[in-house]
């Protein structure tokens, strides 16, 4: 059980040097020499836990996706709303405080997606956990009994990124102004049920 700790706790550090690098100054700037040295660790023992630096990228975005997406994003949107109309309209509450936060940083998939494209196997990388959060909009769409889930989730996503690169354009209000169009999204959604 020792040597494992041993083993996990490099790992652990190469990846929380990166995570906190990666989200400060995207991953063009930040070279695998400079994450060995905040991470305090040598090269040999970089290489042994991640292969390259596309292989730490990869584990960073499972990392952001485990921290901000699921442990931030859908644990207070869940927590907010006691229905699944409740929950989607909490996401731009989240948002809203995200984009207030001095640590606001935007959105890793879309950066990691516009510094490579989509041509990029990191690219892919961040736009299949993209489409795993429109995904989960379309489970909430299903659950609220909107009509076309899955058209509704890419139009809820659209607005969702629309506001998170006004945010990053230095406009800590644009979940706020997303909302309006958000219920009126639902209401259309909702309309089309009741006729």
């Amino acid at each position: 059980m020792a040597m494992q700790v041993e083993l996990e706790e490099p790992r652990e550090r190469i990846l929380s040097a990166a995570y906190r690098l990666f989200m400060q100054r995207g991953i063009r700037d930040v070279g695998v020499n400079e994450l060995i040295r905040e991470a305090g660790i040598a090269k040999a023992t970089f290489y042994y836990h991640f292969q390259s630096k596309d292989d730490l990228v990869l584990a960073f975005l499972a990392r952001r996706e485990e921290v901000f997406t699921d442990g931030y994003l859908v644990a207070e949107s869940t927590r907010r709303g006691n229905t699944p109309e409740e929950r989607l309209l909490a996401i731009f509450d989240v948002l809203d405080e995200w984009f207030h936060r001095p640590d606001y940083e935007s959105c890793s998939y879309i950066k990691i997606l516009f510094e490579l494209g989509y041509s990029h196997p990191l690219g892919r990388a961040s736009a299949g956990y993209l489409a795993k959060m429109r995904v989960g909009v379309q489970t909430l769409a299903g659950e609220a009994g909107l009509t076309d889930p899955e058209g509704f989730a890419h139009a809820w996503v659209l607005l969702m990124k629309g506001a998170i690169v006004a945010a990053a354009e230095s406009d800590p209000h644009a979940a706020q102004r997303a909302m309006p169009l958000a219920r009126w999204l639902i209401d259309q959604h909702q309309l089309a049920v009741r006729v």
